[in-house]
């Protein structure tokens, strides 16, 4: 059967873009229908535009820190409309990068929501296509708890388009969204706390970064409550927001900020048009190819709810591309040793096994960590402490994690994630010559293990 595109991606992020380039590139008839905006939630509503903002609340740390190396300054004052405003031009730009990625690499673009409409046949705009390929890559999308006044809550989705700065600020939540945004707010100058209904934030990463993190938190005056959830929000006459907590305290605020979970986008997808299954918690079920239940129906990034990071959906979106198209190119993705940070303030990055994932895969353990002030605070006041930490395996001498909380921790913890996924010891990281003087260096200088 002649089909008109030989694969019609429906969704134009980060995994969907990449694989519909390079299967156009592969020398596929490739299309990809987009509804919203081009780069998908990382470049609209995720990783960039809050990078960006993490960049604006630091700048407050900056000028206090400038004292101390004798410049002196006047009263600083920010204004959040020309955050957001130039955040939304470099936005703007960024995708009219996608546009012309796309365009130029000879991809179809159809901009409207796409349903399919049988395992060949894809709608948009009245239009029917068919393909003899579909990926769905549409993503996934903030979820707000169903509590009474959840209206008057806002997600990641809106935050980043408030109009002003609140004056103080309810962030709901324990993952890497909520302490990010948490960071963004209490550094722009807005009263900031965050509610986490469990024990600490970050579960599922080092416990010893957890804890790091929620000191260096505390010291910076964020509040932060743990076992605690909200019952209800109520508007107030003036606007403000009164929030009732589950064991009865009350707590006022201007703005509530859930960061508690995504789902996966599949609103009106027409998914029960074809025999794609789904997973217990909604995903799309996929094998390790990427394809559903339904042969011609595959389907990549956070919408199969594996590792929700932007550079796995790249990876799974260029697997996909070189297994159809170019399959003696074809290498299947590997989600050992991925990379991650929080771009919370201080930052952390990681990379490999935990302290805790170690010993419960029967490692026996070695680990070394280290605590220390960093070089640009000693000639000022501020207390803060950078910590790293290597969770070594004491029979290989393998290194099997490695963790930081500080300054710039993604940019080092990239470098070293290649080390670790060389397989590189501790052994080789000892004999490693350190760039001097640098916080960086202090991986390859720790030489005895925490007592067990």
């Amino acid at each position: 059967m002649a089909y008109d595109f030989d694969l019609y991606v429906i969704g134009a992020g980060s995994g969907g873009v990449r694989c519909a380039r390079f299967a156009a590139g592969f020398g596929a008839k490739v299309a990809v229908a987009e509804s919203r905006y081009l780069g998908g939630t990382c470049v609209n509503v995720g990783c960039v535009p809050k990078k960006l903002l993490v960049y604006g609340a630091h700048f407050a740390e900056d000028f206090e820190q400038a004292s101390g190396f004798g410049w002196s300054l006047g009263e600083a004052n920010f204004d959040w409309a020309t955050l957001i405003a130039n955040k939304d031009r470099e936005i703007n730009r960024l995708n009219g990068i996608y546009r012309n990625l796309l365009v130029n690499s000879g991809v179809t673009l159809h901009e409207g929501h796409a349903k399919v409409v049988d395992p060949h046949q894809v709608e948009v705009n009245g239009q029917r296509y068919s393909a003899k390929h579909i990926l769905i890559a549409t993503g996934g999308w903030p979820q707000i708890p169903d509590i009474p006044g959840r209206e008057h809550a806002i997600s990641s989705n809106e935050a980043f388009f408030l109009k002003e700065l609140p004056k103080r600020v309810l962030v709901v939540g324990g993952g890497y969204i909520a302490v990010e945004f948490a960071g963004i707010f209490h550094g722009l100058g807005a009263d900031t706390q965050l509610l986490y209904r469990g024990e600490l934030f970050l579960r599922g990463f080092d416990g010893a970064v957890r804890k790091h993190l929620q000191e260096e938190l505390t010291k910076r005056g964020l509040g932060l409550q743990f076992n605690a959830d909200i019952e209800r929000i109520d508007k107030q006459a003036d606007g403000s927001l009164e929030v009732t907590l589950k064991d009865g305290r009350k707590l006022q605020a201007d703005c509530v900020f859930y960061a508690t979970g995504r789902r996966p986008m599949l609103d009106n997808l027409g998914l029960e048009n074809t025999g794609v299954k789904l997973d217990k918690r909604g995903f799309i079920e996929v094998d390790d190819q990427y394809q559903s239940s339904e042969p011609s129906i595959l389907a990549i990034g956070d919408v199969i709810g594996r590792v929700q990071l932007t550079p796995v959906a790249l990876a799974e979106g260029m697997a996909v591309a070189r297994r159809l198209f170019r399959p003696e190119q074809y290498r299947p993705v590997d989600y050992q040793m991925i990379p991650t940070a929080v771009f919370s303030l201080p930052n952390i990055g990681t990379v490999g096994l935990t302290e805790e994932q170690a010993r419960e895969a029967g490692h026996q353990v070695q680990v070394f960590e280290s605590r220390f002030r960093p070089m640009k605070l000693t000639l000022t006041d501020c207390q803060e402490r950078t910590l790293m930490k290597l969770v070594v395996d004491a029979d290989s001498d393998k290194v099997l994690g490695c963790h930081m909380v500080g300054p710039d921790a993604g940019e080092i913890v990239q470098g070293l994630a290649i080390a670790l996924k060389a397989g590189a010891t501790k052994r080789d990281f000892d004999e490693t010559i350190g760039v001097h003087p640098t916080a960086a260096e202090e991986f390859v200088t720790m030489r005895t293990p925490v007592a067990d």
